[in-house]
């Protein structure tokens, strides 16, 4: 029952936090949507089962299997996540990413501050989030563009703090919208 209770409580305070994030990026409709398909069983039920507190239960998963199921109905219909945008290339015949819209970047953005203040706590520092990007990069599939205007934002949270990094999230949203 421990495990049931983390992992809600986790998830309540992810989205939460995501939620306030995207208010602030100019996006709330997403903030309010966010990770919804985290409540399917298809995704719950493995999350309960390897929760830890600390990291994804995704990757006590894919410790246990190989492989893990939840993330894969997680990325296949959340479109923050850089995964969900790759498409079968008819040029090379190969699945490649392609390009994200940049709301969606900027809902990527929300939820990578948003987890890392989730499992960092009080350790949180505004640096983590680019450092945890940086980390995975040179592995990570993910559009050029798309990648590089993460990487905008999350440089800016790192150097110039919180309130750069949302304001100018929220020019990247109204500029598209205009």
């Amino acid at each position: 029952m421990n495990k049931f209770f983390g992992h809600l409580s986790t998830v309540a305070k992810h989205r939460h936090k995501v939620f306030l994030h995207c208010c602030r990026a100019g996006i709330p409709f997403q903030g309010l949507t966010h990770d919804l398909s985290k409540f399917s069983p298809t995704e719950f039920i493995p999350s309960v089962k390897h929760y830890q507190g600390t990291r994804s239960p995704n990757e006590g998963e894919r410790e246990d299997y190989g492989y893990s199921l939840a993330w894969m109905h997680h990325k296949g219909r959340n479109r923050h996540h850089f995964e969900y945008w790759t498409d079968y290339d008819p040029v090379t015949r190969k699945m490649t990413p392609v390009r994200m819209p940049e709301k969606y970047v900027v809902e990527m953005f929300c939820d990578r501050v948003a987890a890392s203040k989730t499992y960092k706590g009080k350790d949180y520092r505004d640096g983590d989030p680019l450092a945890y990007f940086m980390r995975a990069k040179p592995r990570r599939q993910i559009h050029p563009e798309s990648s590089d205007l993460l990487e905008k934002l999350l440089t800016t949270l790192a150097e110039e703090g919180e309130d750069a990094a949302f304001k100018l999230a929220k020019r990247i949203v109204k500029k598209k919208e205009a």
